[in-house]
């Protein structure tokens, strides 16, 4: 692996790291760590990389890498910068043979999703995106209940993720994460329903199989002076007649990151929480709430080969975010073995990122229109 981004006093990037080696079947080898060269260099030492293999930007490395023989370069880029550096160097990796990873949403605006979409199906190589909350067992075994017919057919969605961290002006204070994340110039359109929104609405259609076909949006920016929307309400409608509700908020005071998500159906309805991951709750119609744990004897085979550890013991965020790379690893090696991948081990794809980035443009749009309902 090939990392851009993730250098020296960033977040997510090291999320990223841990994460991809935690299976051991990835290695970080290079790097472009940070858009200072001197910066890069240093997270580099901190890597305990050779000095020829961090480099001044990520046209520097991907091109390099190249030169390199096979075995010895990187197999994959993994891009874990602010949304307006995500296109560029996945687009650069693409286009020089390099399987990409990066982290959500995929790009700054729609325009470059659509543009990353072709490449990766002209180039064939392999794409995900770390919409990481897929990546949980339980939600695995969600997502097979569903499509087992086991809780009916659906008929209402209700998703949602407050979390209260922005309920001040944290930007005005030089807060990194703040700062980029309230930009509209490295942000993008959206605020919170562009930073956390995506991940509901990913959460819902991966687990119900169903597409949203129209919403209906309230957007707001309750700080005062704050650019972007920091908390949203959005009426759903599926292409199976179903009907949802998303909300998401940055500014609800004393939450964490709640996301949660309760599907009905004509037979159960589900519950799953991501700050409770390791329990899924079925409340039947017809007999008593049925509870499913981590690492129990009764999980479909999705699930199970998505659990790391036995019972009881607690597997959370970090372990989620690890069989997102796994399975991209997987992917990848199947690849060069010339070997069809296994679909057991999915992740979210460059298409997911492009519905992702869509949905961004219709909840802003609805947001602005006086119609309000818009067809996705």
């Amino acid at each position: 692996m090939g990392m851009v981004g993730g250098g020296r006093g960033a977040f997510i990037g090291g999320v990223h790291r841990m994460a991809a080696l935690l299976d051991g079947q990835i290695e970080l080898v290079c790097g472009a760590f940070s858009s200072d060269p001197k910066k890069s260099k240093l997270s580099g030492k901190d890597f305990y990389l050779p000095a020829n293999r961090v480099y001044k930007n990520y046209e520097e490395m991907i091109l390099r890498e190249k030169e390199l023989p096979e075995g010895e370069r990187m197999d994959f880029v993994s891009i874990v910068t602010p949304n307006h550096v995500h296109f560029g160097p996945a687009k650069f990796a693409l286009q020089h043979g390099f399987h990409v990873i990066c982290d959500k949403p995929l790009s700054f605006n729609t325009a470059e999703a659509k543009e990353l979409v072709k490449l990766v199906k002209k180039t064939k190589l392999t794409f995900a995106l770390t919409h990481n909350y897929t990546g949980y067992p339980l939600v695995k075994q969600a997502k097979m209940m569903v499509k087992k017919g086991d809780i009916g057919t659906i008929r209402k969605v209700v998703v949602e993720y407050p979390q209260g961290w922005l309920t001040t002006r944290l930007e005005a204070t030089n807060q990194k994460q703040a700062a980029w994340r309230t930009d509209p110039k490295r942000s993008g359109a959206a605020g919170a329903m562009g930073d956390i929104g995506t991940h509901a609405e990913n959460l819902a259609e991966y687990i119900t199989g169903l597409k949203i076909s129209s919403l209906c949006a309230d957007l707001n920016a309750m700080v005062k002076g704050r650019k972007l929307d920091d908390d949203g309400n959005v009426l759903l409608r599926f292409n199976n007649g179903a009907n949802g509700i998303l909300f998401a908020s940055q500014i609800a005071a004393g939450e964490e990151n709640a996301l949660r998500i309760r599907i009905y159906g004509t037979k159960a309805g589900l519950e799953w929480a991501q700050m409770e991951p390791n329990t899924l709750l079925v409340k039947w119609l017809d007999k008593p709430v049925e509870i499913f744990r981590t690492g129990g004897g009764n999980l479909y085979p999705e699930a199970a080969a998505h659990t790391r550890i036995p019972a009881g013991h607690p597997e959370g965020y970090l372990e989620a975010f690890a069989n997102i790379y796994r399975n991209f690893a997987l992917n990848i090696d199947a690849k060069i073995r010339g070997k069809k991948p296994n679909p057991m081990y999915d992740f979210p794809t460059v298409e997911d990122g492009l519905r992702g980035m869509r949905f961004i443009d219709k909840v802003v749009a609805s947001g602005k229109s006086k119609q309000k309902w818009v067809k996705f």
